[in-house]
């Protein structure tokens, strides 16, 4: 009978222990990334030829207004001390008051930021969902028709301008063939008979049970939601593309071949496998750059959202608004980052080392 030695315990230990250890080093990086954008965003907002103050309190106030209001929002103190200020505000979730609307800014981007959520979720699923198998589809039949149609696609929809794309879409399937709703979330006559719940139009419909706003309101995301997935398509067929392409030059898909496996199965059980972990970063910066750059479209549809909100808050010189949203912004992608690098755990188990 033989004994079997148990590693030593420091070596246990390490071993149990890198996961979390993995996991606390990620989020060190995340805690930095975000303080110096916070840092970044703050000076810009302090230098910058906009004078909040003077967008307060009109360009008609006498100068003890405009003392007094200063001194409020303590322009007067050292930069440093502001961004403390500022700082001691967001650890409580304060990010200022909005001159736009006159309430938190916090309070505000709960308000608009559902109605891009739910408007980049629908656009990436359609991206992704059609320009992955169209990718496959180009570099499984390379310089066939199939691939050149494939990439006229992703050109035309990487190129075209996206507020161009908009309003075309809104002349021909809304007004020449009324197969989609118009501008809005919802027809004017819809607008409020749905309690607001989760800020997401279509779940709030579901949970009042009011089939007609689900409908109404489906048919008036379809076709900005398309386009926006249009827009993703592009890039994500095109890198798909490219990281078949290298897969299916390599050994082990030609052993796959030689075997006599067909080709739906040594293309997606062993290439697009193998490409898996890099289409997950390409997925998720896509939908992070459809959450923070949806203001052309939010805009030709009379969206509101978080781009609408962004776009007036720039022209009005508001810039806790603006701060918080740029805050928001580089918090989706640094987010995004942190759950690809988990989820490559999950699929490539290479990482775990």
């Amino acid at each position: 009978m033989t004994m079997q030695i148990p590693a030593p315990a420091s070596k246990q230990t390490a071993r149990l222990s890198f996961p979390a250890g993995r996991i606390g080093k990620r989020l060190v990086q995340v805690a930095v990334t975000l303080f110096g954008l916070l840092l970044l965003t703050f000076f810009i907002g302090r230098v910058m030829p906009v004078d909040p103050v003077l967008a307060i309190v009109g360009p008609d106030a006498d100068h003890s207004t405009y003392q007094q209001v200063y001194h409020q929002l303590g322009f007067d103190k050292p930069l440093w001390t502001q961004f403390g200020i500022y700082l001691s505000g967001l650890a409580h979730g304060d990010l200022g008051n909005a001159l736009l609307t006159g309430k938190p800014v916090t309070q505000d981007i709960l308000r608009v930021f559902p109605a891009t959520m739910e408007l980049a979720t629908l656009a990436i699923i359609l991206g992704a969902g059609v320009g992955i198998p169209l990718g496959v589809l180009a570099a499984a039949k390379r310089n066939s028709i199939a691939d050149y149609v494939v990439r006229i696609i992703s050109l035309a929809g990487y190129s075209t301008p996206i507020f161009w794309v908009g309003m075309m879409g809104l002349l021909v399937f809304y007004a020449w063939l009324g197969w989609v709703g118009g501008a809005g979330r919802v027809d004017f006559s819809l607008d409020g008979q749905v309690t607001r719940h989760s800020g997401f139009m279509l779940i709030d419909a579901l949970i009042a049970g009011n089939w007609e706003v689900f409908r109404n309101a489906l048919n008036h995301l379809i076709l900005p939601a398309s386009l926006l997935g249009f827009h993703s398509l592009a890039y994500i067929s095109r890198m798909t593309r490219s990281f078949m392409l290298a897969q299916l030059s390599q050994e082990f898909i030609i052993t796959a071949r030689v075997k006599g496996l067909s080709e739906w199965h040594v293309l997606w059980n062993h290439a697009f496998r193998n490409i898996l972990v890099q289409l997950l970063t390409v997925v998720a910066l896509a939908y992070g750059s459809l959450l923070e750059g949806a203001v052309l479209i939010e805009t030709v549809f009379s969206w509101p959202g978080f781009g609408s909100y962004l776009t007036s808050s720039l022209m009005l010189g508001d810039m806790n608004a603006v701060m918080g949203c740029v805050l928001v912004v580089g918090m989706i992608f640094v987010v995004l980052n942190l759950l690809s690098d988990l989820l490559y755990q999950v699929f490539d188990p290479r990482t775990k080392v």
